[in-house]
């Protein structure tokens, strides 16, 4: 049995149990002389301890308890957890919240969704594959974070569509009435000569920053004890001040933070107060517990309140994700954010810290949110999303967009969609303009790849045809796009830069995940195909790319190679 009495004395009886949150304070050593209060007490802690027994036998959580501080806290013991299974079909039932347990001192408490990698499908027993897009960035830069930490990175945290989308490509910007271009392209594949890869891109229409719509920011902040520390609440403050210098006199700003309750410290101010904005944000500070769901309801209460009408209406959470709210109220605030969406409110997440990281929520709550995702490890990353990239972060110009594949099974045998997994859709949903999708930022690119086999190497003509469907931020029906892959299949060497590097990503994604697809890629392959896809690295991300791929060779384990 976890749960035992930690202490009993004349002075005092102290039961903390952190995750039950039971809290027992400095009882009266009047009370505690008294031998049947003391008897009645005893039985109690048992009975308590017992509950708390079963709490571990049922969630996988334990706890042993050692002296700190005159008070008993509960230090986290990892121990297998449970699988559980989110009920929503954007999963299909294939992801499933697990607890990384691989090195507890460090990352015991942190928590990913599963991945069940997508398989080879026989075209001649299912012929179409669809999917939501993802312009999510957070694996990438959660997966840098944890290799200069000279840690192995779990498999579930390596989502490859999130490392590919990271980078930006070179296609060109659309002519037509649609929002993004289409680019399509097919190749040989350089880990299964065998087989071919077939890459569709997708490039938002950029915006000057003049034309962006007036703005209302509501930056929620967690401010609980958990928020405490390098990487985390100081990082927040450096990221949003970031985000202030950006602002416009026609953009204002709240500020909402939570911890044991949620509370408004700046009411909404004009962007030429940037000082103001400033003030608040440098008086932020870390304590408590986290009250995460009140304080989401707060900020969206406080952008109803003050909506912009045809603007962008935006809240951003900073957080590690560490909610202290039961299953029910997370399903709860899953259904506010999908209400406030409809009312035009959109959601950004970034996340921040280690060691209690809830990457699993997060990635949720964005997505439900018509938002993005992305993970803040440095001042750089800061900058990168919220200046650098901030039209494509902040501003959405497409919503609901949605890919669909239909494969010749005359001309291809297989195929094998690289990522997405947690963004498959049943085919019939890719019609139904109720079911929620993918969002395009402006000046945003997103990339996917498959991997097929086909029936005779020699024919590939007409392969496939991408069918896309979106709408516009305000709009309710979606808009449809054909466009069939008319390019013959050309050897990996001569394949456009976009998508020579893109398929390295994807590859040293699948060796960092020791996936059973990685054919004979190795990091030395992944090197040399990122050292000749360079060109088009005006803001150095590649570059960073190649110290990652050095830093990784130091970490991977000799059964991956």
């Amino acid at each position: 049995m976890n749960g035992y009495i930690n202490k009993l004395s004349g002075d005092f009886l102290i039961l903390w149990v952190k995750k039950s949150r039971y809290d027992f304070q400095l009882l009266n050593p009047a009370i505690m002389r008294n031998s049947k209060t003391l008897l009645v007490l005893f039985m109690l802690t048992m009975f308590l301890a017992s509950c708390q027994y079963e709490m571990h036998r049922t969630t996988g959580y334990c706890y042993s308890y050692g002296e700190l501080g005159g008070v008993y806290n509960a230090d986290y013991i990892p121990v297998e957890q449970p699988k559980i299974v989110y009920d929503d079909v954007v999963y299909n039932g294939k992801v499933e919240t697990v607890t990384d347990s691989t090195k507890p001192d460090e990352r015991g408490n942190e928590e990913y969704a599963q991945i069940v990698e997508n398989v080879f499908e026989n075209v001649k027993e299912k012929s179409t594959s669809t999917f939501s897009v993802d312009v999510d960035k957070a694996s990438y830069s959660n997966v840098r974070r944890m290799v200069d930490q000279k840690e192995m990175p779990p498999a579930n945290a390596i989502r490859l569509e999130e490392m590919i989308n990271y980078f930006e490509y070179d296609y060109p910007q659309p002519t037509d009435e649609h929002p993004f271009s289409i680019t399509t392209e097919a190749a040989t594949c350089p880990w299964n000569t065998n087989h071919q890869l077939v890459m569709v891109g997708l490039q938002g229409k950029e915006i000057p920053k003049e034309q962006f719509p007036s703005s209302n920011f509501v930056f929620l902040v967690d401010v609980s004890g958990s928020m405490e520390g390098e990487g985390r609440l100081p990082l927040v403050k450096t990221t949003l001040k970031l985000l202030v210098d950006q602002l416009r006199p026609d953009d204002k700003v709240s500020i909402v933070v939570y911890a044991g309750a949620a509370g408004m410290v700046l009411s909404p101010t004009s962007g030429d107060k940037k000082n103001v904005i400033l003030n608040a944000i440098n008086n932020l500070s870390a304590g408590g517990s986290t009250a995460g769901g009140e304080g989401i309801k707060l900020a969206y209460k406080t952008a109803e309140a003050n909506l912009i009408e045809n603007g962008n209406n935006r809240i951003v959470l900073c957080t590690d994700g560490d909610f202290n709210v039961g299953v029910s109220s997370e399903t709860d605030l899953q259904s506010l954010i999908e209400s406030e969406r409809d009312k035009g409110i959109f959601l950004t997440v970034l996340g921040y810290g280690y060691g209690n990281y809830k990457d699993n929520k997060l990635e949720i709550l964005a997505d439900k949110g018509n938002g993005n995702y992305g993970y803040i490890d440095n001042k750089e990353e800061a900058e990168k999303m919220l200046v650098t990239e901030m039209s494509g972060t902040l501003y959405t110009i497409a919503k609901d967009v949605k890919v669909q594949v239909d494969f010749d099974p005359e001309i291809v045998k297989s195929y094998r969609l690289l990522g997405y997994e947690n963004r498959v859709l049943q085919d019939w949903e890719f019609n139904d303009d109720k079911r929620d999708a993918g969002e395009i930022g402006a000046g945003h690119t997103v990339t996917a790849i498959y991997e097929v086999e086909l029936v005779n190497p020699a024919i590939s003509n007409d392969m496939l045809t991408v069918k896309f469907r979106y709408k516009q931020p305000k709009a309710a029906e979606s808009v449809l796009i054909e466009k069939p892959l008319n390019n013959p299949i050309q050897a990996f060497e001569l394949a456009s830069e976009n998508l020579r590097f893109a398929s390295c990503v994807a590859a040293y994604g699948m060796i960092m995940r020791n996936s059973a697809y990685k054919g004979n890629a190795d990091l030395n392959m992944v090197m040399d195909i990122a050292q000749k896809s360079m060109t088009f690295d005006q803001k150095g991300y590649r570059a960073d790319f190649i110290k990652l791929i050095e830093s990784s060779k130091k970490i991977l384990p000799v059964a991956y190679k």
